[in-house]
């Protein structure tokens, strides 16, 4: 059988645009398909790269703030808001284009409508027309939860945050995860007074318990109001602003603006699925073997809608190999998703990989050794605002591997990168220990832990 094309996506975010230029650099004939006018899907237009403008943002902030503690006490901490979303758009405009170029470079077709399947090699663009492909990738990415409550019409989510245009006053973001802590944090930094609800007694609590604490007590100290234990049932908007009321019965507000930050879900129920038989899990995932294949050999799933390590660098990474070895005879080529690195851009930041010390323990027992530190890092030892590091280190064995690194504190998002290149290769406790520390830095605790 003849084909349009040698391979399809279905998304056109940093997954799909991955796997594309990669198989077009084969030599491979490809057509990537985004329903969004622009591409880049969630991570570029409205997540990561805005989140992380933002956030740099914030540490200017902080910075201003101990301006002072360093002899410069005129500075400002005016923030011009609507000044940085320009710019910020402006740059993320860029890559947008930047996509264009290089799909271009690679020979890869494109084109922007919603793609539908209709046989395990058809797909259907806006009804409209078909094309086929030996194969196809589905990486549609996902979208914000909102949760089914009167008043939710009042509240925006993650998306509609990256929409504003102006400074909210005030702020309740309601939820646990990651997206919820960066997006409290930065608010607090650039002068919102910011609310966050959860419904537990901590937030991220996939994590290590370490990380969890520790970020509690700074973004508390930086005057985030953490509302324990509050579970939203209703949103209500008065004169003065937007309530909430807890299933308790607890109101809070008044809030310019409430900010959903619950989770997100795969964007899988416009895709045709039931057509060619792809069957999604309980909670709407589309579910993959090692090779990424799903249950119809000729498709293929990457990236948040097949529940993975949901990042954006999992996903460009899955679409790479993938290429590797379906296009450049690379057999065995396919993503581990063990001991993947992952940073919070909370306030501080938060690295992490590996295990923590909970699943370590479970998974190893009485095998574990932990390594833990807390200290003033120099910056803020001139300041202040004395935001502590800490680090944890899990070792298990008589060789003490590495299993675990975590590490929360001023740079952290930066220092992870390479340590967890070690963990990855199997170090020992004994390989950071003789490896000669970098001095004045905070990483050099993690080459002398005691």
């Amino acid at each position: 059988m003849t084909f349009d094309y040698d391979l399809i996506s279905i998304g056109g975010g940093s997954g799909g645009i991955a796997t594309l230029n990669r198989a077009g650099m084969y030599g491979a004939k490809c057509l990537l398909i985004e329903r969004d006018p622009v591409l880049g899907g969630t991570c570029v237009n409205r997540g990561c790269v805005p989140k992380k403008a933002m956030w740099y943002a914030a540490g200017v902030s902080h910075a201003l703030q101990d301006a002072g503690d360093y002899g410069f006490p005129e500075a400002s901490t005016q923030f011009d808001w609507g000044e940085f979303v320009e710019k910020r758009e402006f740059y993320i405009k860029n890559i947008n284009k930047a996509y264009e170029h290089y799909l271009g470079k690679n020979t890869v077709d494109f084109t922007h409508g919603h793609a539908k399947l209709v046989g395990p090699n058809t797909v259907s663009i806006d009804g409209q027309r078909e094309v086929t492909a030996e194969r196809i990738i589905l990486a549609p990415g996902g979208s914000p939860v909102m949760p089914d409550v009167p008043g939710i019409e009042h509240c925006i989510n993650s998306d509609g945050f990256f929409e504003l245009k102006e400074q909210p006053e005030s702020a309740l973001v309601v939820g646990a995860g990651y997206i919820a802590v960066e997006l409290a944090g930065l608010l607090q930094a650039l002068g919102t007074p910011t609310t966050l609800a959860i419904r537990h007694d901590s937030f991220l609590r996939g994590f290590d318990d370490m990380l969890s604490g520790q970020l509690m007590q700074a973004m508390e100290n930086d005057g985030v109001d953490v509302q324990k234990r509050f579970t939203t049932a209703s949103i209500e908007k008065r004169d003065d602003g937007l309530y909430a009321t807890s299933e308790s019965g607890e109101t809070i507000g008044p809030y310019s603006s409430v900010i959903m930050a619950i989770g997100r879900k795969p964007a899988t129920d416009a895709l045709g699925l039931e057509s060619v038989g792809i069957a999604t899990d309980e909670r709407g995932y589309i579910p993959v073997d090692e090779w990424q294949t799903t249950s119809v050999p000729s498709i293929y799933a990457l990236g948040d809608v097949t529940g993975q390590a949901e990042l954006t660098p999992v996903a460009i990474a899955a679409g790479r190999r993938l290429s590797d070895r379906i296009f450049n005879g690379q057999t065995g080529r396919k993503m581990d998703y063990n001991t993947i690195a992952t940073v919070v851009f909370s306030h501080p930041p938060i690295g992490t990989v590996g295990l923590t010390e909970a699943e370590a323990k479970e998974q190893y027992g009485d095998e574990v050794k932990v390594y833990n530190t807390q200290f003033t890092p120099m910056y803020a030892a001139f300041t202040e605002h004395k935001t502590k590091t800490a680090m944890k280190l899990i070792v298990t064995g008589q060789d003490e591997r590495i299993v675990g690194c975590h590490m929360i504190g001023r740079d952290s998002d930066e220092m992870l990168q390479g340590f967890a290149v070690a963990i990855r290769m199997g170090a020992t406790k004994s390989d950071f220990d003789d490896t000669v520390a970098i001095h004045p830095t905070s990483g050099e605790e993690l080459v002398t832990l005691r």
